[in-house]
């Protein structure tokens, strides 16, 4: 499928290792926005950007030459960790390249359509050093171009977000969660939900559905996914999911669960209401439940 899928064409390596490169300049560790324009007509020279966190963005206006990200997240784990790349609509003024074993891949080509720019994961057995190099397109004069993207290091145990490489995680996101998974989802989710389904729309060409939530409660979001509208003072919000996981529309009442990635809701463990509320009760009798979650109110 487009989404998530992994770029890679082998090329032989740029002369970009051959330059000079620049003490790393000035960032807020989670994001960066710079400008070819303000470098040197004639020099040679790679600027550094290093970036510190396990999510965020850069923003290459007027790209000239080429520019070497450096994600070095502060991470305790040293386990394997994918990492995706999700460039912007109007991308456009630069080639990313991801660099392994002393080559560089290409991962993200400013030949493709704007459209076409999906998000693009790979996996490392190195997270807390990962090297791209952005290399600018040839220019016959200084019209506006911006090379822009986010990023996001996700654990390879994640089965919600953009990274469907692998076919037993596409797989995972559409079968029923068991009992332990919703103990555990309404603990480590991004955001917990309760509401019913009022709209689904699909996308053949991009393999997703998007879900339009009719919210009864908020018990947790991450970010300003579900809002009341002013109008009607009801509670929605759109979360994203596989095409392949049929989702329809419908009257009944879920516990909606799930991650965000790029700004985004992805659907994890959605059950019936009903059933999560008894799956839960059991629990919290026996002591076995990881965290506390209130079911009235």
């Amino acid at each position: 499928m487009s989404l998530g899928r992994e770029i890679w064409s082998r090329r032989s390596v740029p002369p970009l290792l051959l330059l000079l490169l620049l003490p790393p300049c000035a960032a807020d560790y989670c994001s960066w926005k710079g400008s070819g324009l303000s470098w040197e007509p004639h020099s040679r020279a790679v600027e550094q950007v290093h970036l510190r966190c396990t999510e965020g963005f850069l923003e290459w206006m007027y790209p000239a030459r080429a520019l070497r990200v450096i994600l070095e997240p502060n991470l305790s784990s040293a386990r394997p960790t994918t990492v995706c790349i999700k460039p912007s609509s109007n991308f456009q003024g630069a080639n990313i390249y991801v660099e392994r074993d002393g080559q560089l891949h290409l991962l993200v080509s400013e030949a493709e359509e704007p459209r076409l720019h999906h998000v693009s994961c790979f996996s490392t057995t190195t997270p807390q050093r990962v090297a791209l190099f952005l290399q600018a397109s040839p220019q016959r004069d200084i019209s506006r171009k911006t090379a822009s993207f986010q990023y996001e290091l996700l654990s390879n145990q994640s089965v919600t977000g953009p990274d469907f490489q692998k076919m037993a995680l596409v797989e995972a996101m559409c079968r029923p969660c068991d009992n332990m998974e919703l103990l555990m989802a309404i603990c480590s989710s991004d955001f917990v939900v309760r509401g019913s389904i009022q709209n689904v729309t699909h996308d053949s060409e991009n393999h997703m559905s998007r879900v339009e939530v009719g919210v009864q409660r908020v018990y947790r979001q991450k970010n300003r996914i579900f809002q009341q509208d002013k109008a009607t003072g009801e509670w929605r919000g759109p979360i994203k999911t596989l095409l392949q996981c049929k989702v329809k529309k419908g009257p009944r009442d879920f516990l909606f669960t799930g991650n965000e990635h790029f700004g985004e809701a992805w659907l994890g463990c959605a059950p019936r209401f009903k059933d999560f509320s008894a799956v839960y009760q059991k629990a919290r009798e026996r002591g076995a439940n990881p965290c506390e979650f209130q079911l009235d109110g």
